[in-house]
């Protein structure tokens, strides 16, 4: 019940809109019930079986329920009608409860497509915003493809669960207890012999059902699996082809697609014989009824335009029964979708904000590591440890060392990307945790190896995420970072598309983008992580350019691969292994002759 109720949960924003669908379901439900009565007198005209009575008689009556007043009144219209006007009113009845019935029917889900639409825009928006907020280490745990499985299938499973949620509470039950009421009212014991035969059907159709939900998460899994497969290979077509691995790629996918497939079918068969079981033991039943109803016909324990009624009025019952049954295997399946997506929108985000934080808008001052540790959560082993370093506004720093050093590590930790384990990072004396995420993260700006590029105009890539920025000044940052000659010779200018990840461009000419972003930030603070180590020599030549000018008056952390760049560096610290083994100027260290020498003269060949 705690699960129907997390799932109705998602609903409260479309309450008005629900409750009209629940009064559309309740009239749909009064409306099918009402035409099993209706029936009746046209069996009974069918068998010849209205007795003529005398109006003065019937005016003294008395009636104990509403039934036998709607069976007095028909067989008065008929006795002053004729059979064939009488049969006409009693069809013309019939057809207008079943007009109203199905014109209820789809007002009911006339009301509920823009709940279902918004409750899927609703959780996407959630996971979206939250995959935003949660910390990169999250995402180093977890797979693109099955996050993307997520956002998508798993979201279209919460919304048919929702929609047979409300299917299974506030309409079969109606109609099931209404065609309930009417088969006890026309014959007791035949009801109790037929319910008797229900009991075994739902107790098959439950053993079907009871292991759906583990299946569903199994599938759901599976299909994150194939979007993983597929997000890789999309990212890493160029090596895919360049190492002729197009066999070994797609083995790999046909594999985990088959998979898929064969988990799913055994889902769908598990979930599709429910249906036709449940409908061959329905039938099955309806003869077993026939049989056991028509003795008591032939024995005049009962009349036979009962008998069809309660037939009908049981056919009302089989129908409600086998879709609560599907709504119930729908549900099933969307709790296990629902696990999978509050596993995200649940997770706990390690990078809080202090419930008072601190504004800050300038950088006065220096950035200080102190006694610095770092662990991730899920390690025992630590990546930085023993970090003690000042950088003073204005001067610059270079890290060094090879992969796996920690250096992209320990400049992650500045703008909080990941929390310190132990020590303290401070900037102009305050513990950085003490501030605004946003206004920290504001104070700087990120060149990385990778030049990040979304798939939008160079225009809009250069600003991203800034207000307020006129063309000038966006001319003016793609200057400074050598980009505007090259983006003025592109067909449409800065409005040019440049592609998924910015595959329209070179590397240069994407790295020299993302310089312009930083630029027109113009933040105090820079961080430069080997950004040009992927470069060719002219590329570099020109990008080198555009972050000299870009560093120009600014505090900068520079990750370096080639030492060439760094030369001029305030001061360079050279780490392994988590820790800084050296530090000073380009010439101390070369005097020192220790590993930046090495370095040195290993990249000198």
């Amino acid at each position: 019940m705690s699960k129907i109720i997390r799932l109705l949960g998602y609903v409260k924003k479309y309450k008005h809109l629900v409750a009209l669908n629940i009064i559309c379901n309740i009239l749909l439900s009064i409306f099918t019930i009402a035409s099993v009565p209706a029936i009746v007198p046209f069996f009974k005209i069918l068998f010849d079986q209205v007795q003529q009575v005398q109006k003065e008689v019937i005016l003294k009556s008395n009636f104990s329920n509403i039934i036998e007043w709607v069976q007095w009144k028909f067989s008065y219209l008929i006795s002053t009608m004729g059979q064939q006007k009488a049969t006409m009113l009693v069809s013309g009845s019939i057809i207008v409860l079943f007009f109203l019935s199905n014109f209820f029917r789809y007002f009911s889900l006339y009301f509920m497509s823009p709940v279902r639409v918004g409750i899927i825009r609703d959780i996407r928006q959630k996971l979206f915003s939250k995959i935003l907020e949660l910390p990169l280490s999250y995402f180093s745990e977890e797979r693109k493809g099955d996050l993307m499985s997520r956002v998508t299938s798993d979201v279209q499973e919460i919304e048919w669960s929702i929609l047979s949620v409300l299917e299974a509470l506030f309409r079969e039950p109606i109609i099931i207890m209404g065609a309930l009421a009417c088969l006890i009212y026309i014959s007791p014991q035949l009801t109790i012999f037929a319910f008797a035969m229900i009991l075994i059907i739902g107790l098959v159709i439950g053993t079907l059902t009871k292991t759906l939900k583990r299946q569903s998460t199994t599938v759901q899994e599976s299909l994150g699996n194939v979007m993983t497969i597929i997000e890789e290979a999309l990212g890493g077509l160029r090596i895919i082809k360049g190492f002729n691995a197009e066999k070994y790629t797609e083995s790999k996918f046909i594999k985990e697609n088959n998979h898929f497939k064969n988990t799913m079918v055994r889902l769908l068969r598990r979930r599709d014989l429910a249906s036709p079981l449940s409908e061959w033991l329905g039938v099955s039943i309806v003869a077993i009824l026939i049989v056991y109803g028509s003795s008591l016909v032939f024995g005049h324990k009962m009349e036979a335009a009962s008998f069809l009624a309660f037939l009908f009025a049981f056919f009302r019952v089989i129908d409600p029964s086998k879709n609560l049954s599907n709504a119930w295997s729908n549900v099933q399946k969307g709790f296990a979708a629902m696990e999978r997506v509050e596993k995200i929108l649940h997770a706990d985000n390690l990078i809080k904000e202090d419930p008072s934080p601190l504004e800050v808008k300038t950088f006065a001052k220096s950035i200080r590591f102190d006694n610095v540790d770092f662990k991730y959560s899920n390690s025992d082993s630590y990546v930085l440890s023993d970090i003690n370093l000042e950088l003073y506004k204005g001067k610059s720093i270079a890290l060094v060392g090879p992969s796996g050093a920690g250096k992209s590590t320990l400049m992650d930790l500045i703008p909080r990307f990941q929390d310190v384990y132990a020590g303290s990072i401070f900037i102009d004396g305050v513990d950085i945790r003490k501030y605004k995420l946003k206004d920290l993260r504001d104070l700087m700006g990120i060149v990385s190896q990778d030049a990040i590029l979304f798939n939008d105009t160079i225009y809009n890539n250069i600003v991203f995420g800034q207000e307020n920025i006129t063309e000038d000044q966006v001319i003016a940052a793609a200057k400074i970072a050598n980009a505007h000659d090259f983006i003025s010779q592109t067909d449409q200018g800065y409005l040019t598309n440049v592609g998924d990840r910015g595959t329209k461009l070179s590397g240069g000419q994407r790295q020299r983008i993302t310089i312009a972003r930083a630029v027109l930030k113009n933040p105090p603070i820079l961080l430069l992580d080997e950004a040009t180590s992927a470069l060719d020599s002219e590329s570099e030549r020109l990008v080198q350019q555009a972050l000299t000018h870009l560093m120009q008056n600014r505090t900068s952390i520079v990750i370096a691969h080639r030492l060439s760049t760094i030369m001029d560096a305030d001061e360079i610290l050279v780490m392994r292994n988590g820790k800084i083994v050296e530090r000073g100027t380009h010439n101390e260290l070369m005097e020192q002759q220790g590993e930046y020498f090495g370095l040195v003269k290993l990249q000198s060949f």
